[in-house]
Parts: structure tokens; C-alpha cells; sequence
């Protein structure tokens, strides 16, 4: 989730609104062409540094250098996934699993009992993830078509529900099972999975986890809490809205993340940190 601020424009809030092919064949390409990382147990892991791009609106821009795109499960098709392996590049699934989303095909799926308050984004509620009985199959679904379409990996969006004001009576260990069990419905389809924000939960689910994303961390203060995920060699993606590189890709650079500035409705435009040169432009 794209983190709601007291200074977010009214304009902001209304834009959010396996390593198999997809012809079945297996993707074999070594890591080193296939996205920067390892794999452990089939597992890929990107490393610290990699580059990225992060395209959840608007036409996409495949023309992006860079060895990692993280795109939107639902509006993109097999054939686009297997476009970018092509290119080179490993694809992470975007997904929310902590929230419902109105304009989802499967959103009538979800009984009205595990949908509470608005977050902050228009069409969003936060999801009761205590019922595991209810989401568990819910999410499974989700995966699934991930892996059938072809993706890399997982990012699965509001993981941190219980540090909100969710409708429900969220606790820190209740956001411990769940998004442990996202982890494990990811690995157990062959998918690596990255831990959306939930800064403070890191040290307990840094092993669950094959790399981080993050939103704002600049902005609050925040990034220095995400160095178990490099110390364990992992890549954290990071993302500022509201601040010029100047003001965070230095540390950025010091601490090891990938960083890049994006505007709200996360369209193709980026500004990269890059790890030698200072911040580059990409249209």
C-alpha cells in the first residue's frame, strides 16, 4: 500500500484507485540473465542492489533497463510476462492480500464479515486476516494465477494491517501467522515473496522472506530498519514519493537499497538511485 499521508493530495488518493514459462517449458536461464540474485531451492533471491522498476498504472514501458520489473498480477497477461523473461528480466506479481479491492474480478468472492474500513485508498478495505479459514483459500487463488501466468515472485501489498485501524481487533501476532502463510503459499508454488513495509515485524519474519519492499522509509526515518534483509542478502526496493533523490539516495547507496523516486499513481516514470554516478533519469 502506497502510504497514506495527512499531506497526500486529494488527486493522489484518486489515481491509486515457479520459474516456469507459460508454455510450461521451465525457465532455466541462469540468474545472472535472468535478474540479478541467486536461487536457493529454486527459489530465486534477488541480491542487494539490484535495480528495479515498479509499473502499477498506465500502458506498460518495457523498455526499462533493468533486471527486475514488478507489475500488477491481475492487468497483466502470460503472453507480457514471458515478454520481459525474454528481455532478460525476472517479474514480481503485485497483489494485495491484506486488503479488498472493489474493482478485482474476485471481489465478490469475499464475505462482507472480512471486509472492514476504508484504507486510505479509494475502492481499498482492510481485510479481517484473522480468518484464515476464509482468505487462506482466497490467496491461494491469487497465487496460483501468478504462477500460471509465468512470475518470479510475489509482493504482496498491506501487510501490516495490524498497526491500522483495520475494523477488527488485529494483533501483532495474528500479522506474524498471516503474512507467514502468504509466505509459505508463495514458496510452496515455487515463487520467491517480498515483506511489504511492516518494518517493525522484520527481525521476526526476515527468514520468511526472500526480499523486501518499502515505501517512504526516507521520508520517516525509516530505512536503517531494514538492514536485516541486506545483512541476510537480500534485496530491499524502496520507494519515495515526496522527496528529490538528493535527499535520500546517498544513504540509500550507503545502506544497500534499491531505491527509486516515483510519483503516486506509479506510472512508468522513475528516478533511479544509481550505485556509482548519482541519481539517473528513466522517462
Amino acid at each position: 500500500m502506497r502510504r497514506p499521508t495527512l499531506l497526500l493530495p486529494l488527486l493522489a488518493l484518486l489515481l491509486a484507485g515457479c520459474a516456469f514459462a507459460p508454455d510450461g517449458g521451465q525457465d532455466d536461464r541462469p540468474d545472472d540473465e535472468a535478474g540479478a540474485g541467486t536461487a536457493d531451492g529454486g527459489i530465486w533471491r534477488p541480491a542487494p542492489g539490484t535495480d528495479w522498476q515498479w509499473q502499477l498504472s498506465g500502458r506498460l514501458d518495457t523498455g526499462v533497463d533493468v533486471p527486475v520489473y514488478d507489475i500488477d498480477g491481475f492487468d497483466h497477461t502470460a503472453a507480457t510476462v514471458a515478454g520481459l523473461h525474454r528481455d532478460g528480466r525476472k517479474v514480481i506479481c503485485y497483489l494485495s492480500t491484506g486488503a479488498w479491492e472493489d474493482w478485482r474480478p474476485d471481489a465478490a468472492e469475499f464475505p462482507k464479515s472480512v471486509i472492514g474500513k476504508r484504507n486510505g485508498w479509494e475502492g481499498e478495505r482492510w481485510l479481517d486476516i484473522r480468518a484464515l479459514d476464509v482468505l487462506e483459500p482466497l490467496m491461494a487463488a491469487r497465487l496460483d494465477m501468478c504462477r500460471a501466468k509465468g512470475f518470479d515472485a510475489v509482493e504482496p501489498d498491506n501487510m501490516d494491517g495490524y498497526k491500522n485501524p483495520t475494523g477488527f481487533p488485529v494483533r501483532a501476532a495474528d500479522q506474524l501467522r498471516y503474512n507467514r502463510l502468504i509466505a509459505e503459499l508463495a514458496h510452496d508454488r515455487g515463487m520467491s515473496v517480498g515483506l511489504k513495509n511492516d518494518l517493525d515485524q522484520i527481525p521476526e519474519l526476515v527468514d520468511d522472506f526472500d526480499f523486501a519492499v518499502n515505501e517512504q522509509c526516507a521520508q520517516y526515518d525509516e530505512c536503517a530498519d531494514l538492514t536485516p534483509f541486506i545483512e541476510a542478502g537480500k534485496a530491499v526496493f524502496h520507494v519515495e514519493y515526496e522527496l528529490s533523490t538528493s535527499a535520500f539516495c546517498a544513504d540509500s547507496r550507503k545502506l544497500g537499497l534499491s531505491s527509486l523516486l516515483k510519483k503516486y499513481e506509479l506510472g512508468a516514470w522513475r528516478e533511479a538511485c544509481q550505485p556509482s554516478s548519482g541519481p539517473g533519469r528513466t522517462p
